[in-house]
C-alpha cells in the first residue's frame, strides 16, 4: 500500500522549455514560445515530484504559451494520455486519425495502445492550460483509440461528474480508473467512495478550495490517500473546481 500524502502548490516539481536550442525537436513554436510544467509526480526525465500514484505516472499541470507553443508530433506505446483544458485552445492531432480543437471544458483521453504519435499545439497567441495524466494501461499492445468530452460547468454545478472511467456518458479508458470533476459554487458536501480499499484518490484543486478528508487544500494543492471507504470533500461559497482520480494500485 502507497502512504497518503499532501502536496502543495509550491511543493511541485516546476519545468521551463523553451522552442530553441536543445529542445527544439521536442517543444514546438518558434521563436518565442515557452512551455511551463508543474508536476505532481516523477515520470523520468520528463516530470519531477512525487513516485508515481498507483497506474497514474504523469500528472502535470501545463500552460503553453507563444503562438505555435507546444509538442510536436511523437510516440507513445502503452499509455493512456488524458488533457483536460481549462484555458485557450489545444489542437491536438494524432495517428489514429484525428484533428481536434478542444477549449476550456473539453477533455480527451488517448490510448496510444501497441503505438500512435500526436502532436499538442497552441496555434494562438494566448496562453493555453491543461492538465496532463497518463495511466498505465491494463493490458498491453490494444489497438490505439481517442475519445473526447465535453464538461459544462454550469449543468453540472454543484455535484460530482464522473467524466472518464464506467459511468453513462465518461469516457472509456483501458484500466480500472475513474476521474471526477466537481465545480461549485456554493457550499457542496459529499463523500467520495472508491470502489475499494485497493484503490486510491488523488484529490487536485484546480481553483478555489476545499476541505479534504479533514485537509484545507488551496489552489493547486492535492491530496492522495489509499485505504479508505470514502473521502469527505466539502467545498464552501466562491467559485471552486476539483479534480478527482480514482485508481487501482
Amino acid at each position: 500500500m502507497q502512504d497518503s500524502f499532501i502536496l502543495r502548490a509550491a511543493d511541485r516539481g516546476h519545468g521551463r522549455y523553451v522552442s530553441t536550442g536543445p529542445n527544439a525537436s521536442y517543444i514546438a513554436g518558434h521563436p518565442d514560445a515557452v512551455l511551463m510544467r508543474q508536476s505532481s509526480f516523477n515520470f523520468h526525465e520528463y516530470q519531477s515530484g512525487r513516485p508515481g500514484f498507483g497506474s497514474v505516472r504523469v500528472f502535470g499541470d501545463e500552460v503553453f504559451s507563444g503562438a505555435g507553443c507546444g509538442y510536436n508530433m511523437h510516440p507513445h506505446h502503452d499509455f493512456a494520455i488524458c488533457a483536460f483544458v481549462l484555458q485557450g485552445e489545444l489542437t491536438h492531432i494524432n495517428t489514429v486519425g484525428n484533428l481536434d480543437q478542444l477549449h476550456a471544458g473539453d477533455y480527451y483521453v488517448f490510448s496510444a495502445g501497441s503505438g500512435g504519435k500526436h502532436s499538442e499545439l497552441n496555434l494562438r497567441s494566448d496562453d493555453m492550460n491543461a492538465i496532463y495524466i497518463w495511466f498505465l494501461p491494463n493490458q498491453l499492445y490494444l489497438p490505439p483509440a481517442y475519445h473526447r468530452g465535453h464538461f459544462d460547468s454550469l449543468a453540472n454545478r454543484n455535484r460530482l461528474s464522473e467524466l472518464v472511467g464506467e459511468a453513462a456518458g465518461a469516457l472509456p479508458i483501458p484500466q480500472d480508473v475513474r476521474v471526477s470533476r466537481l465545480v461549485s459554487d456554493q457550499p457542496t458536501e459529499l463523500s467520495y467512495r472508491p470502489a475499494s480499499r485497493q484503490h486510491g484518490v488523488y484529490a487536485f484543486v484546480i481553483e478555489g478550495g476545499a476541505q479534504v478528508q479533514g485537509t484545507a487544500l488551496g489552489r493547486r494543492d492535492s491530496l492522495g490517500t489509499w485505504g479508505v471507504d470514502a473521502v469527505p470533500v466539502q467545498t464552501g461559497a466562491g467559485h471552486n473546481d476539483l479534480l478527482i482520480v480514482e485508481t487501482v494500485m
